[in-house]
């Protein structure tokens, strides 16, 4: 059975409105992917094989880990939580955050209205996001091999909601727990698939990357 390794790509464009403004890593989110590439190389750098979702983020991140001969998989693609958010706020009256501190209440009460169908306004329902994202992972759990697969904190949270059972609100708390640049492994133990390590970070626990350690 295969290992799966989940990256979140570095951190984006975090001052942007739109989600083609986002859609680009920031100085710092070239740094931590860097640095998640020389801990991978010192550590164990092989992969069977290595894919990205279609964005840029996720491709730079990518390319910057060292990483530059990639698969691209558009299931990899994170959900669109600038237009989910300005259809919440024009069906339901829930404002759109400005501030860090507000986008932390504001995405569980998001993920509530679009798994229960209540937002309608989506660029894609919860049901096929979630059919996609798990669907390539139960794909690719049944081949052989160690992968890296490149994603981002909305794919990873749905992910672990299908391997931990978890509901809604859990998988909203997990999105928001999921770091920039972090790691997530996934193998088969006894033909189940199993969490093995979460939201690891060894590439920033050096001495003065404290300032690395973002979520947003």
């Amino acid at each position: 059975m295969a290992e799966l390794i989940l990256v979140r790509h570095g951190q984006a464009n975090s001052h942007a409105t739109d989600e083609a403004s986002y859609d680009k890593l920031s100085d710092l989110g070239h740094e931590q992917a860097r640095w998640l590439g020389e801990h991978m190389q010192g550590t164990n750098p092989h992969f069977d094989h290595v894919i990205t979702g279609t964005l840029r983020r996720q491709k730079e991140t990518a390319a910057s880990m060292g990483y530059g001969d990639t698969k691209v998989d558009a299931r990899l693609d994170e959900l669109q939580y600038f237009a989910m958010a300005a259809a919440l706020e024009a069906e339901h009256g829930v404002p759109t955050p400005n501030e860090p501190t507000e986008f932390a209440a504001h995405l569980p009460l998001m993920i509530k209205h679009w798994a229960a169908g209540t937002v309608t306004g989506v660029p894609e329902t919860f049901a096929d996001f979630h059919k996609r994202t798990t669907g390539l992972i139960d794909e690719l759990g049944a081949g052989h091999g160690r992968i890296l697969l490149v994603t981002s904190g909305g794919v990873i949270g749905t992910i672990l909601r299908h391997v931990l059972h978890l509901n809604d609100i859990a998988m909203a708390k997990i999105m928001l727990q999921v770091m920039n640049s972090s790691m997530h492994r996934l193998e088969y133990v006894h033909d189940t698939l199993m969490l093995g390590s979460f939201n690891a970070t060894p590439h920033l626990d050096t001495p003065g990357r404290e300032h690395a350690r973002t979520f947003v």
